[in-house]
């Protein structure tokens, strides 16, 4: 089966990127959040393989059409910054109205997926939307639990009490972003509440390992990463 991919208009002048498998489903949906660089090439290839994998996916572009390299980190955090979180979810919730709108996704059985940047926001909608998602994965997601965010962001660790969904988070021993001690509050934050969730941390592996385009890359850790991420969906959204 191959697949169907396009630019779409998600509502109120957002765009995303849009990819399904060819054929009337209905398949499961998944929305993605990009990373501080924007809706780049990378991006447009993962939101392509999950519909490869059997799922409706579709890529919100939360930066209006601003890509930045993976060299040019400055300009990137500076947009990074101008992103509201409340307008985040805002949009979020129009991207699920977008798949509510569409024949081949359904609607009522989707998961939620971030790196970097995006993990934040993967976290969070699992939290803002809570009802709208059945499963959550979020990869390297800085600032979900620091003492101290660098960007001004609040934590989301009081948010984990509003969760509904099993998430999934993902991180490597050598992240000098996101250091152990953040995994552990943020672990510590999830049982307490009394969340399912697994937290994996690769060893000798950076921040930005799962992205094929970033010198972090690793190739096996996004392989099992992947691998177990598409199985964990289609368990808890069907396939």
């Amino acid at each position: 089966m191959g697949v169907i991919s396009e630019w779409v208009e998600l509502g109120d002048g957002l765009r995303g990127y849009y990819a399904r498998p060819e054929g009337s489903g209905p398949y499961p949906s998944v929305v993605i959040f990009i990373e501080a660089y924007g809706l780049n090439a990378h991006f447009k290839r993962l939101t392509e393989r999950f519909a490869d994998a059997g799922f409706a996916a579709v890529t919100p572009d939360l930066y209006d059409g601003a890509v930045y390299g993976y060299d040019d980190l400055p300009n990137a955090l500076a947009h990074l910054k101008r992103l509201d979180d409340d307008t985040v979810m805002a949009k979020t919730a129009r991207t699920l109205d977008f798949l509510a709108g569409q024949m081949e996704a359904d609607y009522t059985s989707v998961g939620v997926i971030g790196f970097c940047m995006g993990g934040r926001y993967a976290f969070l909608a699992n939290a803002a939307l809570a009802s709208r998602f059945k499963a959550a994965a979020a990869f390297y997601g800085g600032g979900i639990g620091p003492v101290e965010d660098p960007f001004g962001r609040k934590t989301l660790l009081d948010r984990v009490g509003e969760m509904e969904a099993p998430i999934q988070l993902w991180y490597g021993t050598e992240d000098k972003f996101i250091q152990p001690d953040e995994h552990g509050r943020i672990a510590e934050a999830l049982s307490r509440a009394g969340k399912q969730y697994t937290l994996t941390v690769f060893p000798r592996v950076t921040h930005g390992f799962f992205c094929e385009d970033r010198a972090s890359y690793d190739k096996e850790a996004a392989r099992r990463s992947w691998r177990t991420t598409t199985a964990f969906f289609h368990e808890y959204l069907g396939t």
